[in-house]
């Protein structure tokens, strides 16, 4: 039963910590158009470890994390404020490349000429006629 509380705890927080950084007015924050991709809250709600990603790239997504931790007071507070805790965890930014690594699967699989399913039994029934 405890899981479904941390789970439920960690989905509350990505949500408020994704209109909180809307809110930012750090221009190393407002510039990355960063993306939260994962959050993670250890069992006791003390710590909770944000992996933030950024369309520019991985050095965008790092120079928004000296925003985060700039701004890590407010954002707790903020947290704290919005979700009503007993005990509101310290958020830990780390930055990950994982938008920038799909987007470069996406750009290499359509690069390729692969022909679909369903194109395959069109040009099939066009031979057997």
């Amino acid at each position: 039963m405890a899981g479904h509380k941390i789970d439920r705890t960690t989905e509350d927080i990505r949500r408020e910590l994704t209109a909180i950084f809307r809110e930012l007015k750090d221009p190393r924050v407002n510039v990355a158009m960063l993306s939260i991709v994962r959050v993670e809250v250890t069992n006791d709600l003390s710590y909770c470890t944000v992996y933030v990603s950024s369309m520019n790239g991985i050095n965008s997504a790092k120079e928004a994390l000296r925003g985060l931790k700039s701004a890590g007071g407010y954002i707790r507070r903020e947290l704290g404020r919005r979700l009503r805790l007993r005990h509101v965890p310290e958020c830990i930014f780390k930055a990950t490349d994982s938008i920038e690594y799909g987007a470069a699967i996406s750009r290499t699989l359509n690069s390729l000429n692969i022909k679909h399913d369903d194109e395959e039994t069109e040009d099939d029934d066009v031979d057997n006629d």
